[in-house]
């Protein structure tokens, strides 16, 4: 028994403190390079959540933030799209709009597709 009680009290000391998770933070950004403040999670919780919501070729607006609990999500509306993500290490929301942005191809079908909506509406 006092093996055990001097190996964990030995041990201790060798143990590094944990610190709190620090994250990116902002607040309805429509660029990314604006979310670079940074905060420590003390008390706040132990998530790094990002919140991009896209208007299909106009913009996105970027949220980041600590948070106690973060439900990834994805939603892909007809006009736009929000992405939730979440991770737990050190600053490892730096990404944002970065990820989110659509292409050439992308905003050309959505316009073709569009205008093929409104085409057969119109002869019905």
């Amino acid at each position: 028994m006092k093996a055990l009680l001097i190996f964990v009290v030995a041990g201790s000391f060798f143990m590094q403190p944990t610190g709190s998770l620090k994250c990116y933070t902002c607040n309805t950004q429509v660029n990314n390079n604006n979310c670079k403040g940074q905060q420590n999670c003390d008390g706040i919780g132990q998530v790094c959540k990002t919140d991009v919501i896209g208007v299909v070729g106009l913009f996105n607006v970027i949220s980041k933030e600590c948070t106690a609990s973060c439900d990834p999500y994805f939603s892909d509306f007809k006009v736009g799209r929000r992405n939730v993500s979440c991770c737990s290490t050190d600053l490892c929301n730096v990404n944002g709009a970065s990820d989110f942005k659509m292409g050439y191809v992308q905003v050309a079908f959505a316009l073709s597709a569009s205008l093929a909506c409104i085409l057969l509406r119109s002869r019905l």
